[in-house]
């Protein structure tokens, strides 16, 4: 009989046993089915990016920069793209901040490149626009995910295209007053006035040439401070070497180089062709052409590496004291010169062509050296005999590339 007992209640142990090993199997089951659940809604619910469109903002397309352009909305896509895949393959990395250090931080400062790119792009033809690449630039997020991975087109919008044709080809001449040589000219200096007057021309159409060749380029002064202003001071010098040739032997002449230097631009195009032979008293401005430029230094196609280097301008003459102030500050400009000079190296790096850097840069900076030597030789000889310093010689710059 004892026997017998302990056979029944080991029996339901046994049953016992085996209904809390099918609970736990079925609430396994249970939770098994929930985590499932719960991993499902998590997955659908992977945050994806969402940036603002750019090509609708384009404006104006250059046919030059299309290509390019297609190339950059291509890539805005594709960092979008990739931003999302980041996300969905980092679940559960990081803290908090994670999304926003590791993916949307990095995936503005992609956008911000790619939208200063196509800016640069379309500013090689026409007018640099502002794409407002600060306010494109930053992208938010979809908690809820979806959204569209590929927000631009993959080709330049037709709108686009056809405003930038439209818009290149509106360009002006640059108007110069006429340089008058009222006063005898020696017969010694008849060939150096003559090619001077012919250099006045030479430097209206190199000007229209540039004016013609960077349409678009820069911002709002860029005519101003790339081809007006250096215009000018070419004038000026040429001007002053004229006056300079005739006094060698006769009175020196006022020509009125500072109020003959400055130039205008007409925006409407025209302006009147150069004449053949200039007149032996008359420097006169208009034409469009082709020339080459004053200027020291083999400049090729601007990498923004190189530096401008110049001869160092030594006074051997005493300087009246009644002009050393001037003489400092003009001394002090040499200097200021060459720092705009490779300042405009670095900054306009992979405009223009071949010969870039000697038109643009160290073409200009020579008349601006040659008018400040001058200034010095004019200041010392207001009070002692006038001395050469030999601005001719020491005008041109070279390029240390």
């Amino acid at each position: 009989m004892k026997r017998y007992r302990s056979y029944r209640s080991n029996a339901g142990a046994s049953n016992i046993r085996r209904w809390r090993v099918a609970g736990v199997a079925g609430v396994a089951v249970a939770l098994v089915g929930v985590g499932l659940g719960v991993a499902a809604a998590a997955d659908s619910a992977v945050p994806t990016v969402n940036c603002q469109t750019v090509a609708d903002k384009l404006g104006a397309v250059p046919a030059q920069a299309q290509a390019e352009i297609a190339r950059n909305l291509q890539l805005l896509n594709t960092q979008i793209q990739e931003a999302n895949n980041r996300i969905r393959t980092s679940q559960g990395q990081g803290g908090p901040n994670f999304i926003q250090n590791a993916i949307l931080g990095p995936l503005k400062d992609k956008r911000f490149a790619t939208i200063n790119r196509m800016e640069t792009a379309i500013g090689r033809t026409l007018a640099k626009p502002d794409l407002n690449a600060e306010g494109l630039a930053p992208c938010t997020l979809n908690t809820g995910g979806g959204g569209n991975a590929s927000p631009e087109p993959a080709q330049v919008p037709a709108k686009s295209v056809q405003a930038g044709a439209a818009a290149a080809g509106n360009v002006g001449t640059i108007a110069c007053p006429d340089v008058v040589i009222n006063v005898a000219i020696p017969a010694q200096a008849q060939a150096e006035i003559d090619r001077n007057l012919a250099l006045l021309q030479t430097q209206i159409d190199e000007a229209n040439t540039r004016l013609k060749n960077s349409v678009g380029q820069g911002g709002a002064n860029f005519v101003q401070n790339a081809i007006l202003g250096p215009l000018k001071d070419k004038r000026f010098a040429t001007i002053n070497r004229m006056e300079t040739a005739i006094g060698r032997n006769a009175a020196k002449p006022d020509l009125n180089a500072e109020g003959l230097s400055t130039c205008s631009v007409n925006a409407g195009g025209g302006g009147a062709a150069a004449p053949a032979n200039p007149p032996a008293n008359n420097g006169n401005a208009g034409g469009n052409g082709n020339a080459g430029n004053n200027g020291g230094g083999n400049a090729g196609v601007n990498d923004g590496t190189a530096t401008v280097n110049c001869p160092a301008v030594a006074i051997n003459v005493a300087i009246p004291a009644q002009a050393q102030a001037e003489i400092d500050r003009n001394l002090a400009l040499l200097q200021t010169q060459i720092n705009e000079a490779n300042a405009r190296i670095k900054n306009s790096v992979g405009q223009g062509g071949a010969n870039f850097i000697k038109n643009a840069i160290l073409g200009p900076l020579e008349d601006k050296r040659f008018a400040t030597i001058n200034r010095m030789e004019t200041a010392i000889g207001r009070n002692a005999a006038k001395p050469n310093l030999n601005a001719e010689g020491l005008a041109p710059c070279s390029l240390n590339s």
